[in-house]
């Protein structure tokens, strides 16, 4: 009876800190909203400058969270994650820099238009207020999220990997020496203190204080907020990402393209997961293209015609079509046409990246009006389908969502628009 009462009094506990945190946010997203430009821009400089200044401190915290995933048996692949060096402090501090430089969208008026009636209707740009951000393991992703939610004018409440606790809080204790030499509150950003996941219950159902969440981290991790939240959230599940090579494509292009969607990096969600080759090609396409990715360590699946063309191919299942590897393993399949392509696209896609390479114009223009996915592109690689290289600045996250946000989500897709109207005495008749 004592284990039960001592487990109700944490939740209590914890129900109790998380809405002080809502509270506490709530607030500070007003004085967010009306700060202007100079102000965001000199809290998000503040904050470089600390980082750089107390990055013995950050790195010292780092070491304690790094021994701590040592010692309970952390892959190697998630310490590096983890890790914090002299360069990725000074990467961080730059991040922030340039976002300091990006366009500050809010309060920006657009399509103003003069009625019939004389008035005039247009739209701003506006914060969306407070932003729940969860996120795994990388603890850069507390200042990327912080400048952010700043210079977009939202407050932020950061619950970063339990793993991580130490290093988070240190660079918070940074994000607030800024805010506070900037003038604004501290409570702009906030990163939850505990590691008790039931924070993160709290977090995603408190409708009243947070208007969306953002989650960052693995497909299990998204599924179960996107599952369990009540409050909207901006987010996409996987990254099954595919090419498509014409047979009217440039093939020298296509190879090169090829290679570089799925080698250029494997565990990211814009790598190419399937690659589609239309079947007049796939004798002169495969065998060079193959070579390169056996030579790199992919493991190869591919559809009947596939193996029948590659020896070593590994025959692929329908789970294939579904599965985004984050790792060395690519599916093949030979596709009679183009429509045959986007038939495949539309069934498997997660709706997040997918390319045709084709040097046919109105094939490239029917390909981006038919794939239904967040980023489509045409002879390029899907490696492209981020933040930084559509010239964002930087991101928070990708939406797959037909919400207000889709594709690599900036500062943008922190924001929402709502309708003005400039009168001069009129009443509606």
């Amino acid at each position: 009876m004592r284990n039960h009462s001592s487990q109700k009094d944490i939740m209590e506990n914890i129900k109790e800190y998380m809405q002080g945190i809502g509270q506490a946010a709530r607030t500070a997203s007003v004085v967010m909203a009306q700060a202007d430009t100079s102000t965001k821009n000199r809290a998000l400089t503040e904050i470089a400058a600390a980082l750089l200044e107390h990055s013995d401190q950050l790195l010292a915290a780092n070491e304690k969270d790094v021994a701590a995933a040592r010692a309970n048996g952390l892959d190697e692949a998630s310490v590096d994650r983890l890790t914090l060096t002299c360069k990725t402090v000074r990467s961080m501090a730059d991040g922030l820099l340039q976002i300091s430089q990006l366009t500050d969208l809010i309060g920006a008026i657009s399509d103003l238009n003069f009625r019939p009636s004389g008035i005039q209707v247009g739209r701003m740009r506006v914060p969306l207020g407070v932003i729940g951000i969860i996120y795994e393991s990388r603890p850069n992703v507390t200042a990327d999220a912080a400048g952010l939610c700043i210079k977009s004018g939202n407050a932020a409440i950061l619950r970063g990997g339990s793993e991580a606790i130490h290093s988070n809080q240190a660079i918070a204790a940074c994000v607030h020496a800024g805010l506070r030499a900037a003038g604004l509150p501290e409570t702009a950003v906030q990163v939850i203190a505990t590691t008790d996941r039931a924070a993160v219950g709290e977090l995603i159902t408190m409708k009243k204080y947070v208007d969306v969440i953002v989650p960052r981290g693995g497909k299990s991790l998204i599924a179960r907020i996107s599952a369990d939240a009540k409050v909207p959230v901006i987010k996409h599940l996987d990254g099954i990402c595919h090419v498509y090579i014409d047979d009217e494509a440039d093939l020298e292009k296509a190879i090169r393209i090829a290679d570089n969607a799925k080698t250029h990096r494997y565990g990211v969600c814009n790598a190419m997961e399937t690659l589609l080759v239309n079947a007049k090609v796939a004798a002169q396409v495969l065998p060079p293209l193959c070579k390169i990715y056996r030579d790199k360590g992919v493991e190869l699946r591919g559809d009947a015609a596939s193996c029948a063309l590659i020896s070593e191919m590994i025959p692929a299942t329908i789970e294939d079509w579904s599965t985004e590897y984050l790792a060395p393993v690519l599916s093949i399949r030979i596709v009679d046409d183009m429509e045959a392509a986007i038939e495949h696209i539309n069934t498997y896609s997660s709706q997040h990246t997918d390319s045709i390479i084709t040097e046919n114009y109105s094939r490239a223009m029917r390909f981006l009006r038919v794939v239904d996915s967040s980023s489509v592109m045409v002879n390029a690689s899907t490696r492209f389908a981020d933040g930084f290289e559509y010239g964002l600045g930087a991101e928070i996250g990708i939406s797959t969502d037909k919400i207000h946000a889709r594709g690599p989500v900036g500062l943008e897709g922190l924001t929402s628009q709502k309708y003005i109207v400039l009168g001069s005495g009129q009443i509606r008749i």
